[in-house]
């Protein structure tokens, strides 16, 4: 993994992360929005910075570290976010027919997520923990 840091809700691979700086030579800088499910499955989609408009319905889940000047900030709908919330995400690379909005769709690769339960310290961290009594 290229982020070390535990308490972050998103991550990357190493293959991922030199795909991003592969494509972020070719289209500047870049963004991703987790796919809720329409059109290309529920992958995560890799835009230009300003191609694929935010909103106030979007959750930011944090930023990667792909070794480039800047981080590659990860969104996601909130709706989508209050089934997510207490998983961590990973994007990976694999190969296989790109998302057809995703600018890594010409490359013969594909993002995916890999994803797992936030662990105790994590869930404390984001004041998710349940307090038991």
């Amino acid at each position: 993994m290229v982020s070390t840091d535990t308490c972050r809700r998103v991550a990357v691979t190493d293959a991922a992360a030199s795909l991003v700086r592969e494509l972020s030579a070719q289209h500047g800088p870049l963004m991703f929005h987790q796919s809720g499910g329409c059109c290309d499955g529920s992958s995560p989609m890799c835009y230009p910075v300003g191609m694929f408009i935010t909103g106030p319905s979007d959750v930011l889940l944090g930023s990667l570290d792909v070794g480039l000047d800047a981080e590659i900030e990860v969104f996601m709908s909130e709706p989508q976010f209050e089934y997510w919330k207490y998983t961590h995400l990973t994007i990976d690379v694999v190969t296989g027919r790109g998302a057809g909005f995703s600018v890594e769709g010409p490359t013969g690769m594909r993002f995916l997520i890999r994803s797992r339960m936030l662990n105790d310290a994590e869930l404390e961290h984001f004041g998710l923990a349940s307090s038991s009594t």
